[in-house]
């Protein structure tokens, strides 16, 4: 079992988890008609919030079947950098501690979903 396969695990448990749960404690249509809604994106915040978590359930699975990867990062990243923007940069850095609700969680799995995206790092491209 190598790295990239226990972080694409570890996200994908983390992607499902953070949806799932949401989908039966009406967790989801809260935070559409209760923030998404609220914050300018009214009468499509809760149409946004459930495209948001299964957008996350989407990627968990194709990150689990190793399909897709980049397509997957990219649209949780573009998710997480939303959230960052529109949730966790008032909060600050810190998730617990420091803080709370911050912007640290957010990065960290940005900088996990990279890591699996390109797992040989960046590469030019040379041109001849």
């Amino acid at each position: 079992m190598n790295g990239n396969l226990l972080l694409r695990i570890a996200v994908s448990i983390i992607l499902l988890t953070h949806s799932v749960f949401g989908m039966f404690n009406n967790g989801i249509n809260d935070f559409g008609n209760l923030y998404l809604n609220q914050i300018g994106f009214a009468p499509f915040g809760v149409f946004l919030a459930w495209s948001i978590k299964l957008s996350h359930v989407i990627a968990a699975v194709l990150l689990l079947l190793n399909k897709y990867i980049k397509l997957a990062g990219f649209v949780t990243i573009f998710v997480l950098i939303m959230g960052i923007v529109l949730v966790h940069f008032k909060e600050g850095w810190f998730v617990v501690g420091g803080g709370r609700n911050g912007v640290e969680y957010n990065f960290l799995l940005i900088v996990v979903l990279l890591a699996i995206m390109f797992p040989n790092g960046f590469k030019k491209v040379q041109s001849n």
